[in-house]
């Protein structure tokens, strides 16, 4: 060490008011970010609507190809299926960035909230002080990486699931079938399964939290080291309970999936013997049917997400009395 002092980070000064924590998790979003929700939400317009154009250009490609069609016409289909690609994927890369710095942003927010109110308490109690552990070292990154894509995710997810099955449709009205199969069963079980999730999380945090509290509590009365481990344990067991249902989801959700191909694979085969459809529209359809398989998980990974977030922040909300909850400084 040469003794010169560690930078830090300049902070502006606190503002006068204190205030408190929102009460609901959209609330707390919308007041810590409101005009960047405005701007992302823009991004994803931007970006779903770009999202069905590259199915109509493959289509014509592989038609243009198997047709006999000129080379020069190729080449320049090709040339537009890049860009469409490219700026989708420019797009897609500004709008991932800005969401993860709201999300962040979220967190450090968050994380100062808590150690503002901590400094200001005259004394500590451990108990407390192992929830305020929790909070700052885990609790706060998932609630921020939730705040940055809270508006936009749904609304990218679903604006691709419309335009391509729109798209879809457009080119040959019963492939919409198959689109339904995918996606109809869903609405039964990933509800269901979500709610058993949601009860084993909001367990899962109170146990790590008494986990923190006891240790926190350790330098004063000594915990039992059973009663700790005891604690671990059902921290493990939630957690397996929690796989048990996200990857029987996944597994159900994949299944509906093939379905919905082999489905494709089996109308397209008969409109095209009975030349009602075209081979390019038929290719089309099946690449449509992935880009609707990958947005419904998205989509429920975000419903997922969202009733998960809304329970640790109200966890937090709840360890945070308003009395505590001071503006902390330096906020961005």
């Amino acid at each position: 060490m040469d003794g010169r002092p560690i930078p830090t980070i300049p902070e502006r000064a606190p503002k006068p008011a204190a205030e408190p924590l929102p009460r609901s998790l959209f609330a707390f979003i919308l007041k810590l970010s409101a005009p960047h929700q405005v701007v992302l939400v823009a991004l994803t317009v931007a970006v779903f609507l770009l999202n069905a154009a590259p199915l109509e250009v493959q289509r014509r490609l592989v038609n243009d190809a198997l047709g006999g069609g000129s080379f020069a016409t190729i080449v320049t289909l090709v040339l537009v299926y890049v860009g469409l690609a490219l700026a989708e994927g420019l797009i897609k890369l500004g709008l991932n960035y800005y969401r993860g710095w709201v999300g962040e942003r979220a967190v450090l927010y968050l994380r100062r909230t808590v150690l503002a109110g901590k400094d200001a308490q005259p004394r500590h109690v451990a108990a407390e002080d192992g929830v305020d552990i929790s909070i700052v070292l885990a609790e706060s990154d998932p609630i921020g990486a939730f705040v940055g894509g809270a508006f936009s995710e749904p609304l990218l997810q679903a604006g691709v699931l419309v335009s391509v099955i729109s798209y879809m449709a457009y080119l040959q009205p019963i492939m919409v079938v198959p689109g339904l199969v995918v996606l109809l069963p869903q609405f039964v079980f990933v509800p269901l399964m979500q709610r058993a999730v949601n009860r084993r999380a909001a367990s899962r945090i109170l146990t790590l939290r008494e986990i923190g509290v006891g240790i926190a509590e350790h330098s004063e009365a000594h915990s039992r080291l059973s009663l700790q481990i005891d604690r671990a344990t059902q921290a493990f067991a939630l957690n397996m309970g929690i796989y048990k249902f996200k990857f029987t989801m996944n597994f159900l959700m994949n299944l509906s999936y093939h379905v919905g191909i082999g489905l494709v694979l089996l109308l397209g085969g008969y409109l095209v013997l009975n030349k009602e459809a075209d081979i390019g529209t038929v290719l089309a359809c099946l690449t449509g049917l992935e880009k609707l398989n990958d947005p419904w998980g998205e989509l429920v990974n975000w419903f997922r997400d969202m009733a998960v977030t809304r329970t640790k922040y109200g966890l937090v909300y709840r360890a945070r009395p308003p009395q505590e909850a001071v503006v902390p400084p330096g906020t961005p």
